[in-house]
Parts: structure tokens; sequence; C-alpha cells
């Protein structure tokens, strides 16, 4: 099952480096959810960790990002979507076709981003091109797992219920057999 990521635009008072005073900010953050309603829960729970009891958040959107798959690196601080163009022959028509898709990668400039665009499309079987970097406004990423340990556990126990498999019961033949015959008596 895929994720569908929401990006959430939140309005709130930031610290601004240059000048060290609050000043209002409006960001795109992403969430992994499953509605809008989830969306606006999650961004407002993350969100809450970074700011002091007495200031507040306004969520001014809330849509669906339109990004396949979400890829963080180490040690990079913003974030690029990468458009990929996968290419098809049309049988039917003779012609190759082009499918885009976008992928959110996180690095620190844009030859950075192209080459961690590289790393993750590697193993993909057919064709591709790239025809597109460019930074995304997304300050932040809030996946449901994002590898803390508390969440690991969690992690461990979903994926354990996922893949769990019922176990087979075999029939006794002796024991079926004498409950046959004991029904035939009455």
């Amino acid at each position: 099952m895929s994720a569908t990521w929401y990006e959430c635009k939140v309005k709130y008072r930031k610290l601004d480096e240059a000048s060290g005073m609050l000043k209002v900010k409006t960001e795109p953050f992403l969430v992994d959810a499953v509605s809008y309603t989830e969306a606006e829960s999650r961004i407002t729970e993350e969100m809450s960790a970074y700011l002091s009891d007495s200031e507040e958040i306004k969520i001014t959107n809330i849509k669906v990002a339109n990004y396949a798959e979400i890829h963080p690196f180490e040690n990079s601080d913003r974030w690029f979507k990468s458009r990929v163009s996968l290419i098809a022959f049309d049988e039917e028509s003779g012609k190759e076709r082009k499918t885009n898709m976008y992928l959110l990668v996180q690095a620190n400039d844009v030859k950075e981003a192209y080459e961690n665009t590289l790393v993750v499309m590697k193993d993909t079987m057919g064709d591709y091109t790239i025809p597109a970097i460019s930074e995304s406004p997304i300050m932040d990423v809030f996946p449901y797992f994002s590898g803390e340990e508390d969440e690991l556990e969690r992690l461990e126990k979903f994926t354990a219920l996922k893949d769990a498999v019922p176990v087979k019961n075999d029939m006794d033949e002796d024991l079926e057999m004498a409950d046959v015959l004991s029904g035939e008596e009455e």
C-alpha cells in the first residue's frame, strides 16, 4: 500500500535568524495520512513539538501532494522535486510514451539532488530520463514511521501482525473417525 502525502500550509511565529525577532511565516510541510482530517490532526501534533504552549498555529491549506515517493538522505537539509519520465514503447501506435512521476528527494544542492535521484532509480528495469529538478518549498516531512526507537517497536508489531499467517490445523483422522462413530450411535 503506498502512502498518501498531504501538503499542509501552516502559519506560525518563527524566529528569524537574521534579525533575531519572531516573524509570522506561512510554510508548507508534508504529512503521511489517510484523510484530510487526519492530516490536520497530525500536522497540529507535529508542529506542537516546535512551539511553546502559548503559541498557536493556523493551517491555511491542506491538499494531496503529487509525489510518488519520498526519499530522505542523511546530512541533507533541503528538499528537491525531481521529475522522472518513465519511457514505454506503445506497440499499437509504434511510438514512445512518457509518463511523469515526481519524487521528493533530500539533498544540499541541485547536483546532489540529481545524484540522489539516480541512486533511487538505479534498480528501475525500464528506461527513464530526469528532465527537471527544482528546489521544493517543503520545510519538513513527517512520515508515520520516522525510524525513532519507540516507533521501531510499533513498526515491528505492525509488520509482525501484517505478516502473520494463521496456524494450519491438520485434522486428526482418529479423532474425527471417533466423532463420526459416536454420532452414528446416537
